[in-house]
This record gives C-alpha cells, sequence and structure tokens, in this order.
C-alpha cells in the first residue's frame, strides 16, 4: 500500500509556514516591547484610573479606622472645582505660549545656521549646545537657583553694579522657562538639524542656481522640507510642557510666587504626598493626561491639515 500527500494539503502547509515565518520575526522583536509598555505604562494607568474612584473617609474625628468608599466621579468633581487645581493649568498655557515659541524658534533658528555653508566647526557647536541637555535637570535648577538667589550670585551682583535691581526669583515664570530653554534647546536642535542634513542637496543647488539667498533658500526651501521634525518637536514639548515639575517643585519655598500647585503636577505631588488624598491626585493625574491627549490630538490634526492644504495647493 502506498502512502501519498495530497497537493492541496501540502501547499497549505507550506503557506502556513510562510505565514508563520511573515509574523513569528515581528512578534518576537515586539514582545519585550509590549511587556514593558503593559507593565510600565498601561497598568500604571489603569491603577490610577481605579484609585481615582475611590476615597479613604474616618469616623468621629477622624483617629478612626480609615475606610475606602467608592466615589464614582467624585474626586474629578473635587479636582475640577478646586480653584489651585484649574490656577495650575492656567500657568501651564501661559509657559506653553512663552516655552514653546522661543524653544522652537531659537533650536530652528541655530540649526539653520550650523547647516549654512558659512558655518564652521559645526560637530564642536552641536556638542556645547547638547551639553546643558546631558545635565540631569535637578543639578542643573540647583545651578540655576545658585545664579538666581541674590547676595551670591555673580550675575545679580554684576546686573546690580550696573545700577539695575533684577529679581528672578519675584517672577518665576521667566525664571522657569529660562531654565528650560537652557536644557531643550540643543536637544531639538541637533532634531532640527538631522533633518536639514536628510534634505537633497541637489534641491538646494537647484535654488541656489534660481537665484535664491541664503534666507530665502532657508524661508522657503528647508523650513517647509523639514515641517514633519518641526511638527513631531512641537508635539512632544506640548506634552512635555504640561507635565512641568522638577524646576518649579525646587523653587517652591525660595520663590514666593511658587505654591504648591503651581502646576497640576505640583497639585497632584501635594494631595498624594502632604494631604494624603490619593483618590484626589489620582484623580488630578488622569486629568492632567486626558489635557496633554486632547493637545496632542489637536496639534497632531492642526499639522497634518495644514500638511494636506499645501499639497493641494501645490498640486
Amino acid at each position: 500500500m502506498t502512502t501519498g500527500t495530497h497537493p492541496g494539503r501540502t501547499a497549505r502547509a507550506a503557506a502556513g509556514r510562510r505565514r508563520r515565518g511573515r509574523y513569528g520575526a515581528p512578534a518576537v522583536l515586539l514582545t519585550p516591547f509590549l511587556v514593558l509598555f503593559t507593565a510600565c505604562t498601561l497598568i500604571p494607568i489603569g491603577y490610577a484610573i481605579r484609585l481615582s474612584l475611590f476615597t479613604e473617609r474616618r469616623d468621629g474625628l477622624g483617629f478612626g479606622d480609615a475606610e475606602t468608599v467608592f466615589t464614582g466621579l467624585g474626586n474629578y468633581t473635587r479636582a475640577l472645582g478646586d480653584e489651585a487645581f484649574r490656577g495650575g493649568f492656567l500657568t501651564a498655557a501661559q509657559y506653553c505660549l512663552i516655552y514653546i515659541p522661543l524653544m522652537t524658534g531659537l533650536a530652528l533658528v541655530l540649526a539653520l545656521l550650523l547647516d549654512s555653508t558659512l558655518a564652521r566647526a559645526r560637530r564642536f557647536f552641536q556638542l556645547t549646545l547638547f551639553i546643558p541637555h546631558a545635565v540631569p535637570g535637578i543639578i542643573a535648577t540647583l545651578l540655576w537657583m545658585y545664579l538666581y538667589t541674590p547676595g551670591i550670585s555673580p550675575v545679580l551682583d554684576a546686573l546690580e553694579s550696573l545700577g539695575t535691581q533684577p529679581d528672578p526669583l519675584g517672577h518665576p515664570l521667566p525664571a522657569v522657562v529660562n531654565m528650560a530653554l537652557w536644557q531643550w534647546t540643543g536637544y531639538n536642535l541637533v532634531i532640527f538639524f538631522a533633518a536639514l542634513q536628510a534634505i537633497d542637496r541637489s534641491v538646494l543647488e537647484a535654488a541656489v542656481v534660481d537665484g535664491a539667498g541664503p534666507l530665502r533658500t532657508a524661508l522657503s526651501i528647508k523650513v517647509p522640507l523639514i515641517r514633519p521634525s518641526i511638527a513631531m518637536v512641537g508635539l512632544f514639548t506640548v506634552i512635555g510642557s504640561l507635565q512641568l515639575f522638577t524646576e518649579p517643585m525646587i523653587l517652591y519655598g525660595t520663590s514666593p510666587g511658587v505654591t504648591s500647585s503651581w502646576t497640576p503636577n505640583m497639585y497632584a505631588y501635594t494631595a498624594a504626598f502632604e494631604r494624603h488624598d490619593y483618590g484626589l491626585a489620582a484623580s488630578a493625574s488622569v486629568l492632567l493626561a486626558l489635557a496633554a491627549a486632547g493637545l496632542s490630538f489637536a496639534v497632531t490634526r492642526l499639522t497634518r491639515g495644514r500638511s494636506e492644504r499645501r499639497r493641494e495647493a501645490d498640486a
């Protein structure tokens, strides 16, 4: 008795092996990321949402045992009804309006200067401008605190000798913006410079042949071609700006203008570790995450809509 293999079954087995080979490698490579993403992002977010739906109450004068009570959206109502929490979002909005245009514009201008034909020692200036980002944020803030403190700051002493009386800690928002500019401009400059280096040089040479000067080439050729990088930097900067915490937290107690709820993150930190109201802290964190997601969506749609309209106009 002879046995044979059915042709259709052989073809299906071969197709199955091809599918396993096609999807097996991506699955193996994505598994570590998915495990870490689940453990470090999804599970904490789920725990924060669950925590925000409960609160602890004590009987009597507060000396009894704490009882965990389901409050639903009660913590969210408390957070949104708190003027201090809403004021933190106002501070974050003011910070974004000042910091994002300054940082993006400064990084873009420096990147265009480094990419120009007149630039010399590009690697040296790239490294020099990037070094501040390599300094940990807490150490950088402590250094700025030294420069901002009257009586010990050589910068303030020099300005006072010229007849001025600067008080950077009296108006903390510009001081915090200056710290962030010093730390993040070089980082985003590297992103813009890498995008500029990826531009086809023949396009730039054609613009020069057509009579375009350096300024016209930069504004009309280079900037439009790296617009996706500009949009990406803007998106990440918006998200990071809403999470402002380190700089004002170190200024807290030193600058009279920085309160314990100066930013939404500081409000959540104070609620959790000073007032031990973990439900309120979790709800404030969830609301902050929703605000960041909403702004990210708005920035993405805005930049995508502009790009689509520009492509339609060019067509």
